[in-house]
């Protein structure tokens, strides 16, 4: 009742899930990964088990088929199972059991998998296939495409109520401390693919960190413009300790601590910034 994606990210050695179904709550189900481990999809009459022991498999150096071949071996209702792999080197694997409802079927790319089952018909995987794009550099949004393809095809043939997209790579979850860089449930919602887009232009803003190379220097001119925007949203640098004590508290206050960087400024997070003084300027002169 699910269709979904698995992929490997080589560029940024990351590890990624997106699903949308017409059930309830289908992230807490489908979903598995681990960084430099692999990811999992399992659908159809979903054995959650795959999840924690296809990880374990592949974490002992098990290949996704080999992986495959040892989750099904012995599951008395593998013919209703469905679940697709890719491994910590991108290779990937599938099963779909001849007990799964039509339209049912999966095709693999270079290093992705997408699968599905009670389907609006075989159009729906070749148009999530079609449309993963590997120039596409941010992964959650290649992901994202791919499944939006799939619903625009006709998706599950009864309609979507869930959607979800997870990530795994290493240090990438807040703080750094964890794999989960992304993990976003739409649980239940009428638009849950559209819904699931918007939350993931939420995530880029509040929990990725910059890119290195959009970075500004914050010295001269616009270690002074700064310093007056802050100013101006009630954050003035001489009030608080300096520079970096303002724009921390800032940052914090409006959740955009992981964008914030010494001596450097996220022109992301600038723009916001300005917005914020323009306004609190002109609510001052009215």
């Amino acid at each position: 009742m699910t269709f979904s994606i698995a992929a490997f990210d080589e560029s940024t050695r990351s590890w990624g899930v997106a699903v949308a179904s017409k059930c309830l709550a289908v992230g807490f189900a489908v979903p598995w990964g681990g960084a430099e481990v692999g990811a999992i999809a399992t659908q159809a009459l979903a054995n959650l088990r795959y999840g924690p022991d296809g990880l374990a498999l592949l974490r002992d150096g098990l290949s996704a088929d080999e992986t495959v071949a040892r989750l099904i071996a012995t599951d008395p209702l593998v013919d209703q199972r469905q679940v697709g792999i890719v491994d910590r080197h991108g290779n990937t694997a599938n099963h779909t059991g001849p007990g799964c409802l039509d339209w049912k079927g999966h095709r693999s790319g270079h290093h992705f998998t997408a699968q599905g089952n009670l389907l609006d018909g075989p159009h729906v995987i070749d148009a999530m296939v079609d449309a993963y794009d590997p120039s596409e550099a941010h992964f959650g949004r290649r992901l994202l495409r791919s499944l939006q393809a799939g619903q625009q095809a006709g998706g599950d043939r009864r309609g979507l109520e869930s959607a979800a997209l997870s990530i795994w790579q290493e240090g990438s979850a807040y703080g750094g401390n964890l794999d989960i860089g992304t993990d976003l449930r739409v649980d239940d919602h009428v638009a849950p693919v559209t819904e699931l887009a918007r939350l993931l232009e939420l995530h880029f803003l509040y929990f990725e960190r910059p890119d290195p190379t959009t970075l500004l220097a914050l010295e001269g001119a616009l270690l002074d413009e700064v310093s007056a925007a802050l100013a101006a949203v009630g954050y003035a640098p001489a009030d608080l300790g300096g520079f970096e004590p303002a724009m921390s508290q800032w940052s914090g206050t409006n959740n955009y601590e992981e964008r914030t960087i010494p001596g450097k400024l996220d022109p992301i997070i600038w723009a916001i910034l300005q917005e914020q003084a323009d306004s609190a300027s002109t609510a001052q002169r009215s």
